[in-house]
């Protein structure tokens, strides 16, 4: 139970709780299903701790009956509602920052394959996958994307940003600049970004910073922050999910976790 608190908080459950599908009553004798507070809690452990799911330790309940559940979830797009919620549960709190927000991709090793999986131009062609995040000026995740590895940066800057915008009382909101680095250095991208009425700041190839120059505030680095906290869910280092959805539900998921902790 100490577990399932330290995992899942009160003020998390509270928000999460809504959107969990709701059971059928199970009429049979036998053992009572395990609570959804508990599946959760031992889904927050395995994508913290990335250990198998057979390896779940027993006060979540069976390690079958929580990965059974979280491929119910996953199907119903549980995970990509709780990130809108807890996203717009952060903007409630401390306010999104719109005015500057960055782009940018993370590979992933991918050693089973699977769909959404591609040969990794970085790694001898090995099998990976590539994560895709646009952030806030404080580096929560506004949105996140999976592709193949070998998926260029640059065809998915308009998906992403068509997919950031937060619908809201009063009206719509999106950034207003945007940073990439020499990865979205081609005229099609910037034309992508320019044409959703968003400023685009991108690092040229072949650029060389000036040294000992301040021209303006560093700005990008927060996406790579963000990454690094993406890794920090042992769970998303390497991708054993064949199916992509499953591994972009965890992916939803630590974005969430991520937006709940940074509106505290």
């Amino acid at each position: 139970m100490e577990a399932q608190f330290r995992n899942v908080p009160d003020a998390l459950w509270e928000q999460i709780a809504p959107i969990i599908p709701g059971r059928r009553k199970n009429t049979l004798r036998g053992r009572p299903p395990v609570p959804d507070r508990e599946v959760l809690a031992g889904i927050v452990y395995r994508i913290r701790t990335g250990c198998q799911w057979k390896a779940l330790p027993r006060e979540f309940g069976s390690g079958s009956t929580c990965h059974r559940r979280f491929k119910e979830w996953c199907a119903a797009g549980v995970f990509t509602k709780v990130f809108s919620k807890l996203l717009k549960f952060y903007d409630r709190r401390r306010g999104i920052q719109w005015k500057w927000s960055s782009l940018d991709s993370a590979m992933v090793k991918a050693p089973k394959g699977g769909d959404l999986t591609g040969p990794n131009p970085t790694d001898r062609a090995k099998s990976g996958v590539k994560r895709h995040i646009v952030t806030d000026g404080r580096g929560v995740p506004l949105t996140a994307e999976i592709t193949g590895a070998n998926v260029h940066d640059k065809w998915l800057v308009g998906q992403m940003l068509d997919a950031v915008v937060l619908r809201a009382p009063r009206g719509p909101r999106r950034p207003e600049h945007l940073c990439l680095d020499k990865g979205y250095d081609y005229t099609d991208a910037e034309a992508a970004v320019r044409a959703r009425r968003i400023s685009p700041h991108i690092r040229r190839i072949g650029e060389q910073p000036l040294l000992g120059c301040v021209q303006g505030k560093p700005r990008r680095w927060v996406v790579e922050r963000t990454n690094a906290w993406h890794n920090r869910f042992r769970g998303l280092l390497v991708r054993w999910e064949r199916i992509g959805a499953h591994y972009h539900g965890l992916l939803h998921l630590a974005c969430a976790l991520i937006a709940f902790r940074q509106a505290r």
